[in-house]
């Protein structure tokens, strides 16, 4: 069963989805439903011996293209609708054992027009408002299948999240004529220490940059950000998704060598809705990396969770440093 349910204090819609409590939990290696199906081994999800990338719709949805009737009557102070939209899965490779930070530049730049194409093909669905990319991580953020892949959930409202984003974007614009994250990212950029370098710009290529913003809310909070306005995915060309695949890659395996291990995060992709008048609004990547040291978690406890007010323990500055010192190789090589 699945359903929108509205909520009348804060003004979104919240996804009722029971059926997800029965979805595969942390299967042993051998029983992975995201691997290639063997010869006479166990039926996965992908009838193949082998694959490159997969996208596939999620086996237990939280929306769904025909979704069935809300089991429950709303009222005018909270309506209730289907949950009408898409999920879907993305398989970055068919290596079990393999990590986004651990894969080759060549496989990385194909996803990027994965996600370009799924991207424009569910923005075009009529009841889509908003295509989010996103991939969960690591046991600490709940992940309940360890084989490397995304997902793309296709919304028929735009989350409250980014509509609070989206309404900031917009004021900023008609007031300074410019996007605001461009704006932001140019202070970041003129925000410089006494080596001369920006204090939380930690790395950047020809179209990206990768930055600790100042008002970070987790430690290694870490934004991918276009230097020159791109509203979407739609919007790039193959230079474009070449420098967003190294720029997603080297945060990655940045990330990888901040503690020695593989570090969990959330990664999400906030860039235009699939309805009209959102021109102003900037593509961009933004990771949220749950951990503050090698042995201590950042927690959403009672101000973050039920205030929505964030406390960082750290300095952007100071992690921006971190990170600015670790050195990967040449990704592309």
């Amino acid at each position: 069963m699945s359903e929108l349910r509205y909520h009348p204090f804060l003004d979104e819609w919240v996804i009722t989805a029971t059926h997800r409590q029965d979805r595969t939990f942390l299967p042993p290696d051998d029983y992975c439903p995201l691997c290639p199906t063997k010869p006479d081994g166990f039926p996965t999800e992908i009838p193949f011996e082998s694959y490159d990338i997969v996208v596939f719709e999620n086996k237990f949805p939280s929306l769904k293209p025909v979704p069935d009737a809300p089991v429950v009557e709303g009222s005018a102070l909270c309506p209730v609708r289907p949950s009408r939209g898409v999920c879907e899965v993305v398989c970055y490779s068919d290596a079990h054992d393999s990590t986004f930070a651990r894969m080759p530049f060549s496989q990385v730049r194909k996803l990027t027009r994965v996600w370009r194409d799924r991207y424009a093909a569910l923005s075009a669905l009529p009841e889509i408002e908003y295509v989010f990319v996103f991939e969960n991580k690591g046991k600490e953020i709940g992940v309940t299948l360890d084989h490397p892949h995304g997902q793309i959930y296709a919304y028929p409202f735009i989350p409250p999240t980014v509509r609070t984003e989206l309404e900031s974007e917009r004021r900023h614009f008609e007031r300074a004529g410019n996007p605001l994250l461009l704006d932001w990212l140019a202070q970041e950029a003129n925000d410089v220490g006494d080596d001369g370098r920006p204090k939380r710009v930690f790395w950047e290529n020809e179209t990206f940059a990768a930055v600790v913003p100042f008002f970070a809310r987790y430690p290694y909070e870490t934004y991918v950000a276009p230097k020159r306005h791109l509203a979407s995915l739609a919007e790039m060309g193959p230079r474009e998704l070449d420098d967003l695949a190294e720029a997603l890659l080297v945060v990655a395996r940045k990330f990888d060598l901040l503690f020695g291990f593989s570090l969990p995060y959330i990664m999400v992709m906030h860039q235009e809705p699939a309805v009209p008048g959102y021109e102003f609004t900037c593509f961009h990547v933004e990771f949220y990396p749950p951990y503050r040291t090698a042995r201590k978690l950042k927690y959403l406890a009672g101000s973050e969770a039920g205030a929505g007010a964030f406390i960082n323990d750290t300095l952007p500055e100071l992690t921006a440093r971190a990170l600015r010192e670790l050195e990967v190789l040449d990704v592309r090589s």
